[in-house]
């Protein structure tokens, strides 16, 4: 299993984002007022989009009133008047659209990595961040930290499943992509059609429930039929599953992240449990959760 990097932020990083004190000083720290001229964007930063209407009121905002809530910079090298954005990524944009010429500052000394963290987990714990930005910011953290998906629901304070889910979304057509950062397919649909065994029929069927606006419930059945699995269930009609075999059923999914089938054998007491995976990433994942490591 894939061990972090030493030289993380650790703790620190934890404690600031629970007592939400990132953009306040510490340790001795003071705001100053940095010019916007000097500043370069995080290139970290997970957010590709930001909604014009609402930098604008920013905007309007801070013509009137000021930055009240100072933005976090680094200077990469202290013989160079020159920063980096860490965190304030909208606060940056909206004084520039009015026409600031500086924005209060804190100065922090971090690494390229805490820098790359703390602007992913800045972003992260922002609600309305859209899924096609939040699945690579995930996948930011566990290839740059070297952390695993539980690491990472770990630090995060999400469920493996969650981020596992997520990061399905990384294998989707571009077409389905572009519907889906648009909102014309929801992340429960996009998630549901990632189960169609043929990826080949992914787009047809993405084209159909937007056509057709189907819902998940719909698409899961349209789904089953396509891989055949429906046949299946009709002729075990009547032949309800046991209570604890769909408990167990639903445990599992939620631990695996996948759809987890748990049938009996005519053989009294004996059964199978099918755990399908999409790639290759998903099987390690899947290994992962079963500490298995083919190192």
């Amino acid at each position: 299993m894939a061990k972090r990097k030493k030289g993380g932020l650790g703790r620190g990083i934890e404690a600031l984002f629970e007592e939400n004190t990132i953009e306040e000083p510490v340790n001795g720290e003071t705001v100053q007022d940095v010019k916007l001229s000097l500043i370069r964007p995080n290139p970290y930063q997970p957010r590709r989009t930001f909604d014009s209407a609402a930098l604008q009121e920013l905007a309007d905002s801070i013509k009137e009133t000021g930055v009240f809530q100072p933005v976090i910079l680094r200077q990469p090298d202290a013989a160079v008047e020159r920063y980096e954005l860490i965190a304030g990524e909208r606060r940056f944009r909206a004084s520039k659209m009015a026409r600031q010429e500086t924005i209060p500052a804190i100065v922090r000394n971090m690494t390229d990595e805490q820098m790359m963290e703390v602007a992913v987990l800045e972003n992260l714990q922002r609600e309305d961040l859209p899924p096609l930005e939040e699945a690579p910011a995930y996948q930011t953290l566990m290839d740059k930290l070297s952390l695993t998906q539980a690491q990472v629901a770990n630090r995060l304070g999400k469920s493996r499943p969650y981020i596992a889910n997520y990061l399905r979304l990384l294998g989707l057509p571009p077409l389905i992509k572009e519907a889906l950062n648009e909102g014309r397919l929801s992340m429960g649909q996009a998630r549901t059609i990632l189960g169609l065994k043929d990826k080949k029929q992914l787009v047809g069927l993405a084209k159909r429930a937007m056509d057709k606006n189907l819902t998940v419930r719909q698409l899961e059945e349209i789904v089953a039929q396509m891989n055949g699995t429906s046949k299946k269930k009709a002729q075990k009609k009547g032949q309800r599953k046991p209570v604890y075999l769909r408990e167990a059923e639903a445990q599992l999914q939620s631990k695996f992240g996948a759809k987890v089938a748990v049938s009996q054998s005519r053989k009294r007491g004996a059964g199978k449990i099918e755990i399908p995976y999409t790639s290759n990433d998903d099987l390690t994942r899947i290994l992962e959760v079963l500490n298995i490591s083919l190192d």
